[in-house]
Parts: C-alpha cells; structure tokens; sequence
C-alpha cells in the first residue's frame, strides 16, 4: 500500500458509476486532506483505456468534477492490494472483490452502507444506455452517499497518516 490512502470505487464496467464516485469524492476530499489520497476506480467487467460515458463526463459536472481524462481498468488483486479501502457499487461487486481476494473484508464495504460493514443492500443501479436525466439522478445519489460518509474516510486516512 502506498503512503497515501488509496480509496477504490467498484463496479461493472468503470465507464459510468465508479468513475463518477471517484470524481465525486476527489472533490470532497480535496477540500479536506490534498494531496494526502489517492481515489481510483475499476469494474468487475471492464476492459483497459476505455473513456468514461458522455453522460458521465456531463453529470459529474454537477459538482463541477472533470472525469473527462477517465480510462477504465479491470478490477485485479493488485488494485485490491494496493487500497486501503474498498467501496462496491452493488452487493455482486462487493462479492466478487472478496472472491478474488478474500482477506480484503475488513476494508470492503457498498458505497450507500458505510461504514457499516456487509454485502446487503439494493445497491446503484447502472445508468448505462439511460437518459443524462438518469446519470444526473446516479450521480447526486451517490454524492448524497459520500457526502454521509466523507468524514468517516478522512479519518481513516488521518489514522493512516498519522500510524506513519
């Protein structure tokens, strides 16, 4: 693991949900701890170097984040090794993060539950091939949820910061 704290967003083909939670929570913690993280993202399902959606890109500037420069990778247990934590965007994403690398429980977690710990929940539904309406409604739902959870994440990475 790096000396910055690595948060990993999950999902299917990282050109949509993940990517956006990952711009999404750049910018939240920007204002908190710069240059102290690291967020990325990776799908279940994803191919190498593809873009994030048109939709996307247009959404995330909801919170003026520009995703623009996204490129998809595949979820491997490199990536999982290398994060300190680990947000799912369904209960299959959670579940195919721990099959590939079981002992990353303890830092894997759904987006809309933590930090409560488990691989319950409705999960975010992919907008994939839906109206900008739809990404739009994506993205402030996963915005509503970091922004419950940012102050939980920054403390992690004080914790990590100041355990170095």
């Amino acid at each position: 693991m790096s000396e910055k704290y690595v948060i990993m967003f999950v999902c299917t083909g990282n050109t949509c949900r993940s990517a956006m939670a990952q711009g999404a929570l750049r910018t939240l913690l920007e204002k908190e701890r710069p240059g102290k993280f690291e967020v990325i993202s990776s799908g279940t399902g994803a191919a190498s170097g593809f873009p994030a959606t048109i939709y996307a890109i247009e959404a995330a500037k909801i919170w003026d984040c520009d995703i623009s420069g996204h490129m998809s990778q595949p979820l491997t247990p490199a990536l999982i090794d290398k994060s300190d934590l680990i947000l799912a965007l369904t209960p299959s994403h959670y579940k195919q993060i721990l099959k590939l690398r079981s002992d990353a429980k303890a830092r894997t977690y759904l987006v809309e539950k933590f930090p409560t710990p488990g691989g319950d929940s409705e999960g975010i539904d992919d907008p994939i091939g839906q109206s900008l309406d739809r990404y739009n409604e994506t993205f402030l739902m996963i915005g509503e949820y970091l922004g419950q959870s940012v102050q939980e994440i920054v403390k992690r990475i004080d914790e990590k910061l100041d355990a170095s």
